[in-house]
């Protein structure tokens, strides 16, 4: 026995089944903890998302030196349209020494000041970020937002500015694992039942793929708090997600292998055994491909983007061990009644051989050609909808899929005084440099003003002042206009950050990650395909498709993003995550199909090895792609713009790949494309008649 064969045998071993078993039992038990603990060890400051070498990170950084704390400005915005009253006036100045009361606001309140039209007040208070990132400013903002609306004599008020942002992000985020978690179980649930039609075995995917996703949480806590992993909210929320979904379509194949096996062999563990060996290496092709893209995201400057590669990896890595190690065993021990109603019994035919998609492999292979250029050209035509495409990032109100209370302060910000003043720049240089660059600063087209320097050391900070929004273009160019003229200040060793810096080095690095990351990613996976199929066409002809089904699925995503939901554009990282997400998981279901019609191929030829391979894999790839779809799709449930974008994309995308590119577009191809699919191994060299998939009966049976 090989000893890949043996290896096999372990999770389905008559007593080796219950050892495996206890083995996951008592890490479910031992991990349960830990894994409740991954909030905690969440990273939400601004510097673990910002690209560790921008300017703006390291003026975040240098900005410590003079404050003991990281403060956040919350801005409380009064409006009354009439005009603001002596009255007015009088509660917001009793408001403002109630701020500086509160527990979070640290330093010194400044305000209220009287817009220049009369009819808006703002006060601004520093509010300390802590360690937990915007969390900490909830308590704050939430108190403030009480305290301005008590006694406002009928003033508007709002409460906006970077705490009153952060603070509507973390509600936004508040919850969002509990909400992903459970909604991602039920619509798991759902689909299994449909998928197995049994009122028992969906059990046992979501039992495993559960205890996997508690394993991966525990051991990507540990490695936050004692390796230095980085976690954020955003990683943790697309950790759930991905796990339940890629680990259940592992558990789709795995199952359908082991319900054919069971036709074939009598004993139960020997049927595990051969399902094993069979749907083992596309199972673990398929996880490579995923990890292996994922850990390209560790070559981004980018932080958040960087510490998503290895958590998403880990999650996969846990997802992949539970599937082949606790999955079998559990159906195992269970045996052939869990499949009731319909038990897999002995002797008995399997009934993909004559289904529905050996019929449609029978149809494609009556004119392949026709059908896979007709199918390249619709996809073609969905990929028009790319002039759509503005990933160049989000406004603070684009953020949000409805409109917060910080937002609509934004509005009235902008309306009634600078555009910058609620989230001014700050500037540090040599202090002995100071007054120039603050003189420098104060003639830059775009500044409407600066605050008195403050030195510490041999350092000075000030603050300027924007004339523009501060996540509008104008303010941006104003940045960049900026850093141009005090860089030039001699042996001022300058440095500009602030919130609109730190959009604008978000940016550039999210451009940067997608021209290394992508071509990289493309490049792992044809070596791990060419690897798995023994051949370069095919490989080359699957990244293709994949690459084709990817650009239509960000052409419809775009399209529908600007005239359905009225997005007011795309997150800077949008195309690099969907990228990653649908090569990796959509050649998944080519892997899977691909490595069937190898298999078939050697004794039956390509075409009606294409046919044989399509009838077996159709049903079980699709219900793996509608689950995975489907809890990407989830992600859209949450109120925020960037997660909704992938969610929607990345499920289109699997869509798309499992119904259109799987099923047509690579039958096709591989079926007009025959023998010469496997150049240059030895399969490529062996004949078969081109009209056999004609016949549904002979290649099926």
């Amino acid at each position: 026995m090989s000893p890949m064969r043996r290896l096999a045998a372990v999770p389905c071993g008559r007593r080796s089944k219950w050892i495996v078993l206890l083995l996951w039992v008592v890490l479910a038990v031992a991990a349960g903890p830990l894994a409740g603990k991954l909030m905690d060890a969440e990273d939400n400051e601004a510097s673990s998302w910002l690209p560790g070498s921008a300017e703006s990170t390291q003026v975040l950084v240098e900005q410590r030196s003079f404050q003991p704390v990281d403060t956040a400005q919350a801005v409380v915005v009064y409006l009354r349209p009439s005009g603001i009253t002596e009255a007015d006036r009088a509660e917001a100045t009793k408001d403002a020494a109630a701020f500086a009361a509160l527990p979070h606001v640290v330093g010194k309140v400044v305000g209220p000041q009287l817009s220049a039209d009369g009819q808006a007040m703002q006060t601004i208070a520093p509010v300390d970020i802590g360690s937990n990132g915007w969390n900490d400013l909830r308590p704050a903002v939430d108190s403030m937002r009480e305290i301005a609306s008590t006694d406002s004599l009928g003033m508007i008020t709002h409460v906006t500015g970077p705490a009153g942002i952060g603070a509507d992000q973390a509600e936004a985020f508040a919850g969002i694992d509990g909400t992903l978690l459970f909604a991602t179980i039920s619509v798991v649930i759902i689909l299994l039942l449909l998928t197995y039609r049994s009122p028992v075995l969906w059990m046992l995917p979501l039992l495993s793929a559960a205890v996997a996703l508690v394993a991966s949480q525990a051991l990507i806590y540990l490695l936050a708090k004692h390796a230095g992993l980085t976690v954020n909210a955003q990683s943790a929320g697309i950790l759930i997600v991905l796990v339940l979904g890629a680990g259940t379509d592992y558990a789709l194949l795995l199952t359908a292998r082991y319900r054919e096996e069971l036709r074939r062999h009598q004993d139960r563990h020997e049927a595990m055994a051969f399902a094993l060996h069979r749907a083992g290496p596309a199972i673990l092709a398929s996880s490579a491909t995923v990890v292996a893209s994922m850990l390209c995201l560790l070559i981004a400057e980018m932080n958040s983007t960087r510490g998503l590669g290895p958590v998403c990896a880990i999650g996969v890595l846990v997802a992949l061990a539970a599937m082949l190690t606790l999955l079998p065993a559990l159906l195992v021990i269970c045996g052939r009644w869990v499949f009731w109603p319909v038990r897999p019994a002995y002797g008995t035919p399997e009934p993909t051989q004559t289904g529905r998609w050996a019929h449609i492999g029978a149809w494609i292979g009556r004119q392949p050609r026709k059908v896979w250029i007709v199918t390249a050209l619709a996809l073609g035509v969905c990929c028009i909808g790319l002039v759509s495409l503005n990933a160049t990032g989000l406004s603070t109100a684009g953020t949000f899929t409805g409109k917060p209370d910080s937002v609509s302060g934004q509005e009235v910000l902008v309306q009634h005084f600078p555009g910058g003043t609620g989230a001014p720049l700050t500037v540090i240089s040599a202090a002995d440099s100071a007054a120039v660059v603050r003189e420098t600063t104060g003639t830059t087209p775009g500044i409407s003003g600066t605050t008195p320097p403050t030195t510490h050391g041999d350092r000075a900070l000030f603050q300027a002042i924007l004339a523009d929004p501060p996540d509008s273009q104008a303010a941006k160019d104003t940045v960049d206009r900026l850093r141009a003229a005090v860089h030039a200040v001699p042996g001022a060793d300058a440095q500009v950050g602030g919130s609109t810096a730190v959009i604008l080095d978000a940016g550039r690095a999210a451009a940067s990650d997608n021209r290394a990351i992508i071509p990289l990613v493309l490049g792992v996976v044809l070596v791990i395909l060419a690897l798995l199929l023994r051949a370069v066409t095919a490989p080359v002809v699957l990244v293709l498709t994949v690459v084709l089904s990817y650009a239509a699925a960000l052409g419809i995503s775009a399209f529908f993003f600007e005239h359905v939901f009225h997005f007011d554009g795309e997150d800077n990282a949008f195309p690099l995550f969907v990228f990653v997400f649908l090569v990796a998981l959509g050649i998944d279901y080519n892997i899977f199909l691909m490595t069937r019609v190898r298999e078939e191929a050697t004794h039956r030829g390509t075409a009606a090895g294409a046919v044989a391979g399509l009838a077996a894999t159709g049903g079980v790839i699709t219900s793996a792609g509608l689950i995975l779809a489907s809890t990407f799709a989830v992600l859209g449930t949450l109120p925020v713009v960037g997660f909704a974008e992938i969610g929607f994309a990345v499920a289109l995308g699997v869509l798309l790949d499992t119904l259109v590119v799987r099923s047509v577009l690579v039958t096709a191809l591989t079926m007009d494309l025959d023998r010469h699919m496997w150049w240059p191994s030895a399969l490529a060299r062996i004949h078969a008649p081109r009209d056999a998939p004609r016949d549904v009966s002979s290649d099926v049976t």
